[in-house]
């Protein structure tokens, strides 16, 4: 009577196992026992690469957002420093005038005079 005893296999083919399980439902997913498949398993490398290539495409793009605000922060100072470099330019050039030396030398009380006679032109003879 052996042979009316069921035999069980208490081991099971990855592709027995392949087949009990579901091709796919919503549980699955909620429960994350799809990662588990042999399908997506091969597909992990894959999935990390684009994973890699996402997170350096998003860091790529807020560098280069920075260097964008730095270059228009940099070109505003540089508008101000242009600015700034003409009107002391201007404010030199009308401080180095004849007139406004002589008013400046009468008013801090300077004993100098202005030089009537035009300068000459002194020649050596070789």
């Amino acid at each position: 009577m052996f042979w009316l005893k069921k035999k069980y296999n208490d081991f099971v083919t990855p592709n027995q196992e392949q087949k009990e399980i579901s091709n796919g439902s919503f549980k699955d997913f909620i429960d994350g026992s799809f990662l588990t498949k042999t399908v997506v398993v091969h597909q992990l490398p894959f999935v990390l690469f684009v994973v890699v290539l996402g997170i350096l495409y998003i860091s790529n793009r807020y560098t280069s957002e920075k260097v964008y605000r730095d270059m228009i922060k940099l070109e505003k100072e540089l508008k101000d420093l242009r600015f700034e470099s003409i009107t002391t330019a201007s404010d030199l050039m009308y401080m180095s005038k004849q007139s406004e030396v002589v008013k400046r030398v009468k008013r801090d009380g300077l004993d100098l005079i202005e030089s009537t006679e035009p300068p000459i032109k002194i020649y050596l003879e070789k």
